[in-house]
Parts: structure tokens; C-alpha cells; sequence
């Protein structure tokens, strides 16, 4: 049968500032899901948050991008939203920049992720097990470099060098400044075109892993979200936070394989007014952004599948370990270093990544300021 997996995330709304959703918000959306479970729209499904992020991951038989699930990711927000206004949370519905989806909530301000598979097929798959990153704090394409190393260097992922693997990834690269007419979508092949990947993923402010895909196999593996939330909104309404969506193990990466690269804790765009360039720190499930300054956060849960398509009894929380104790430290050492260069240089993101937000207003005011003094 075909089976659907689909990540929906969304700010609506945190308590103190961008912090944590209220229990409130997050029980509002687990009825719903509950709900939807009971009336078989859904197979399964479960609620999570990372940092302000709420996230929706459930498993069902209508495909990528279908109405009635994305209405009740929408409607879930809608929700917790009204939840979030009764008890005067910041930001409340955020992330909702439409009145209500058309058809589906691609492009009105949740992260979305899908992938519809063959599902209880004993070969390539006898197994199906998946991850589920979710980021808060951070630009688009937050996931651009662990990924890539991830499904492109045998340095991070020795299975590369595997027959069933050896082949490589195919890579689909989004170009998320251009949104006019579609998606703006380039494919590549690893190792053939591994330069020309590395090219465009250096800039995460602009182009993001959109989907990967198994070249042995034709597989998909990994689904990525790459929604600009100031393309929509035509104004800064908050940071991207990504979602990505991997199917692992067998054909694909292993989890150990996926998890290395993120002890580089790589610098990102986000942070505080998502204006700076900060650490992606590994945090675990439900962690709310309450540390110093307001680093990049991101969580990993991986679950396996039922034959019936249910998610199993238990989830397990990658990150949750004191094995990444250090890498945390790690990343809280760079954020303080970085930031004692204040607002100066590589500090903040640069002004063609602030044009959305008030930075915009005062340098417009300066800039008609300058007069034009001539040489003698």
C-alpha cells in the first residue's frame, strides 16, 4: 500500500516571548489529532514542540499535500492559536499568513514536509524506520551542510562506500529567493556533481535541500521544508525553522549517520530577531528556547512503522543523551565568542537578509542623509 508520512510545523504563539508553547496550545492541537485519528482520516499521529515550534508528525494513506490533512494541520493551529490570544502569549498565530489555505498550507506559512512511500514491501524495505529533525531559530536552510555530509561524504557516512549505496544521492535544490510562477528547482546527482551541490548549499539563505533521493533505488529519503516566511509576508515575521522529514537505515544513512555532522554545530542564520549568524545547537524533544542569548536549536526523534502503518509504541529521542552534553557546550563556547562581536561583520547576517525587518527603515534613513560633497 502507499503510506504518507507528513511533518507539519508552526509558531502560534509562546509564552514570555519565543520561548515554549502553553500546555494549553499543545493539548488543543492533540485533540485534534486524536480526533482525526478516531474518524480515520489519520492512521496516527503525534504532537512535539521545539523551542516556540509546534509540530505535527502523522502517518496516513492520502498522499503528499492533500486537502483534508493539511486543513487539519491548519485548523489544529487555528486552535492553539486561539489559545495562545486568551492567555496573551507573544506572537500568537505567527506563522498563519493567510486567512485559510487554498487546498493545501504550502506557501501560507507552516513548514511542511511529506513523503509518500510503497509501504510492507519486503525489498528494498523490509523495515521502515524515519527521522524527524525540527529547528527553531534558524534560516531555511539551516540543514544544508550536516545533510549534505550526511548523503554526500563517506567521512560522516561510511554506508556510501556500500553496494547498495554506492551509487549515490540525487538532490533536489530549491532557489528560495525566486517564488514567482512555482518552485525554482534545480536536480543534482552526488558524487557526479558534488562541487556544483556544495556550491549553492553554501548559501542557506538562498538555497535549501528541497527532496534526496536514492539513485540505486529511485527511493525518496529525505523531504525538506523551504518555505521563506518573509516571501510570503513581504515583511519579517519571524525565523524559517525548518523541518526535514529522512527515511533511514537499509538503503538509506543509518541514524548515527545522520547525527555526526551536527557535532559541527555549523554557524546559521537565526537567532535573536533572526538577525544574527549563531551555532545549531542539539537539543532535546519539547526543550524550550530559554538559554543564553537565543541560540539555533534542533531536535531528532526517530520512529519506526506497524504493519498497519502506526508509528511504534515509542519514539526515540536522539538527541536526549549525555553523549551530546559536549557538543552543547560546544555550541554555547561559539555563541558567546561570536557574540562579543556585537553587531559587527560576520556577527549579524548580511543587510540583503535584513531588508525585511526594521533594519530596513533605519538604513533607508540614513542612506537619504548622505549628501554628495565634491572633489576638489
Amino acid at each position: 500500500m502507499k503510506l504518507t508520512v507528513s511533518v507539519i510545523k508552526a509558531d502560534v504563539g509562546s509564552i514570555g516571548g519565543h520561548t515554549q508553547p502553553t500546555k494549553k496550545m499543545v493539548q488543543a492541537v492533540k485533540k485534534k489529532i486524536d480526533g482525526a485519528i478516531k474518524k480515520k482520516l489519520l492512521i496516527d499521529g503525534m504532537v512535539t514542540f521545539t523551542g516556540d515550534d509546534l509540530c505535527l508528525i502523522m502517518s496516513h494513506k492520502k498522499g503528499n499535500d492533500h486537502k483534508d490533512i493539511h486543513t487539519l494541520a491548519w485548523d489544529s493551529f487555528i486552535s492553539a492559536t486561539k489559545y495562545a490570544e486568551e492567555c496573551g502569549c507573544y506572537g500568537a498565530g505567527q506563522d498563519l499568513l493567510a486567512d485559510a489555505p487554498s487546498g493545501n498550507v504550502r506557501g501560507a506559512g507552516p513548514g511542511v514536509a511529506e513523503i509518500t512511500f510503497d509501504f510492507n514491501k519486503k525489498e528494498p524495505r523490509p523495515a521502515e524506520t524515519f527521522m524527524v529533525f525540527a529547528a527553531d531559530k534558524c534560516g531555511p536552510g539551516a540543514y544544508n551542510l550536516p545533510i549534505f555530509l550526511a548523503f554526500a561524504d563517506p567521512m560522516y557516512c561510511a554506508g556510501l562506500m556500500l553496494p547498495k549505496m554506492i551509487k549515490g544521492f540525487r538532490f533536489e535544490i530549491i532557489d528560495m529567493n525566486n517564488v514567482k510562477g512555482g518552485d525554482h528547482v534545480i536536480t543534482l546527482d552526488a558524487p557526479d556533481d558534488l562541487y556544483e551541490i556544495a556550491m549553492l548549499l553554501r548559501d542557506g539563505e538562498r538555497f535549501g535541500i528541497k527532496a534526496i533521493y536514492s539513485r540505486e533505488y529511485d527511493e525518496q529519503t529525505a523531504s525538506l521544508s523551504t518555505d521563506r516566511l518573509h516571501s510570503i509576508a513581504g515583511k519579517y515575521t519571524g525565523k524559517d525553522d525548518p523541518v526535514a522529514l529522512i527515511r533511514t537505515q537499509g538503503i538509506f544513512p543509518a541514524p548515527e549517520e545522520l547525527l555526526s555532522p551536527f557535532v559541527k554545530v555549523p554557524f546559521v542564520g537565526g537567532d535573536s530577531r533572526g538577525s544574527h549568524n549563531m551555532p545549531l545547537m542539539p537539543v532535546a524533544i519539547n526543550t524550550p528556547v530559554t538559554g543564553p542569548y537565543c541560540l539555533p536549536i534542533v531536535s531528532a526523534l526517530g520512529f519506526s512503522i506497524t504493519p498497519s502503518g502506526r508509528f511504534s509504541d515509542q519514539f526515540t529521542d536522539f538527541f536526549d543523551n549525555p553523549a551530546w552534553d559536549f557538543v552543547r557546550l560546544k555550541a554555547q563556547e561559539k555563541a558567546i565568542e561570536i557574540r562579543q562581536q556585537g553587531w559587527y561583520g560576520n556577527a549579524m547576517l548580511p543587510y540583503d537578509e535584513l531588508e525585511y525587518s526594521g533594519f530596513k527603515v533605519t538604513m533607508n534613513k540614513l542612506l537619504k542623509k548622505f549628501k554628495v560633497v565634491k572633489r576638489k
